[in-house]
């Protein structure tokens, strides 16, 4: 996990153009959803840098960006506090850490299993789960992936995870402690196909000959911004936020900045 304080990242002819866009909702909070939305005064959005639809470190700079920090930057700019960018490269353990309030907003997809440790806002961005077949598989569909003796590889705690482990007939979810760490039990031949969303499989293909991303779909992930229990006024201040920066444009040009392929608005 590292941090990074952001309390002005974001160049201010770009912050104009963006709070303009999303000017149909009254900048600021009240004292009250405010002290609830960011008790230590500076707004820790937490960032899932194994899933690029949610976030990513570039290598060059070691600046943390994606959709996750878009929508924090503006959501802490729109509140009238500073942002503190706090990377995680480990799901489970983001999604752990609201129990001890180590962050303030996270974004993650949604399950019920982790309706006991977080809050959900409306989803902004939608994405199909599905598979990565490895090379050399006669796997062509998710249907024909839940057979005895198929092991499928999947990142411990993801939402991916989840649903399998509830779903599943006969494969079996052989568990990593890391999305790339998941990706290895296919390069290593301990799988026969990875689960995760289409915008990350597509990019692993790529670079894997042989390897095949089927059409079809097990689900799809609702990502979600997320808050620790106990924070109704900021719970319902984020809602609101969710919904005027999806009408206003926010989140598709959130989307596009990043260049996430098969990713869109949720409804």
């Amino acid at each position: 996990m590292r941090e990074t304080e952001l309390p002005f990242a974001i160049p201010v002819a770009a912050l104009a153009a963006f709070l303009s866009a999303c000017a149909v909702t009254p900048q600021g909070s009240a004292p009250g959803v405010r002290a609830e939305l960011a008790p230590t005064g500076t707004l820790r959005v937490a960032v899932f840098t194994g899933n690029p639809v949610l976030g990513t470190r570039d290598k060059a700079s070691g600046e943390v960006t994606g959709t996750t920090v878009t929508m924090g930057r503006a959501l802490a700019a729109r509140a009238g506090v500073p942002a503190k960018i706090i990377e995680y490269t480990a799901i489970a353990k983001l999604v752990e850490d609201a129990k001890t309030g180590e962050w303030d907003i996270a974004v993650v997809a949604f399950d019920p299993a982790r309706r006991n440790l977080v809050d959900f806002a409306p989803p902004h961005i939608v994405v199909d789960l599905t598979y990565l077949v490895a090379p050399g598989s006669t796997i062509g569909s998710v249907a024909e992936a839940d057979k005895a003796g198929v092991n499928i590889a999947a990142a411990r705690g993801a939402a991916t995870t989840l649903y399998l482990q509830r779903e599943l007939k006969q494969a079996q979810v052989v568990q990593a402690e890391n999305e790339p760490a998941a990706f290895n039990l296919i390069k290593e031949g301990k799988a026969q196909v990875y689960a995760q969303n289409r915008y990350m499989l597509l990019g692993l293909a790529d670079n894997l000959p042989g390897a095949r991303v089927l059409e079809d779909r097990f689900s799809a992930a609702e990502m979600s911004i997320v808050l620790p229990k106990g924070r109704p006024a900021a719970l319902a201040y984020v809602s609101e936020f969710v919904e005027q920066s999806k009408k206003s444009g926010t989140v598709s040009r959130a989307i596009e900045t990043a260049k996430l392929r098969g990713v869109s608005v949720a409804p």
